[in-house]
């Protein structure tokens, strides 16, 4: 069984990038578990030096990412980069180790010309915090906001294969990983 946290940037009903890793979470294979993390909107503001079990969001997340095998991450620009709650929530695991080597991907739901920013940003930020980044499974699966479904699911089949191709890559990865 391989485990994926699949984290979402956007704290906003309705999000697109919410709804491609609802998506994810339905479609997933046989022998891969997700789990999506929903703690975005509680964790604190990050203070260099914390103790983090101060703060019952960020033991949450912790033990999130350490149930995790992988993550995948999609998320929305904002103002040019990434949303400052993801941005948080990337800064905990800075001197932790919860991100590092631990293969990570994500998923563009912008339309092309959109969103390269906070891509930008993400890739940054996740090589500071050593994360192993799975360049096959950082895909650009446009969703408009029409293509979600009363559900909260992406509809489409293209976006549908895109992203059961991007998992795949994905956990191929982190098997091949943990088998070194």
């Amino acid at each position: 069984m391989t485990r994926i946290l699949l984290i979402s940037g956007s704290t906003r009903d309705g999000s697109t990038n919410t709804a491609a890793l609802r998506t994810v979470h339905a479609i997933a294979p046989e022998g891969v578990e997700t789990r999506r993390y929903q703690g975005l909107l509680e964790l604190p503001a990050f203070v260099p030096g914390a103790d983090p079990a101060n703060y019952p969001a960020v033991v949450g997340l912790r033990e999130a990412l350490a149930w995790a095998d992988a993550v995948l991450i999609s998320t929305p620009e904002y103002a040019g980069t990434l949303p400052g709650s993801l941005k948080n929530l990337l800064d905990w695991t800075v001197g932790t180790a919860d991100l590092h080597e631990k293969p990570t991907a994500w998923l563009t739901v912008a339309a092309p010309g959109r969103g390269d920013g906070a891509t930008a940003t993400l890739s940054s930020v996740l090589g500071y915090v050593g994360a192993d980044v799975v360049p096959a499974a950082c895909v650009r699966l446009p969703v408009l906001s029409a293509d979600v479904a009363a559900d909260g699911l992406v509809t489409g089949r293209a976006f549908r294969d895109g992203a059961l191709e991007a998992l795949d890559a994905l956990v191929l990865h982190t098997r091949a990983a943990r088998s070194v």
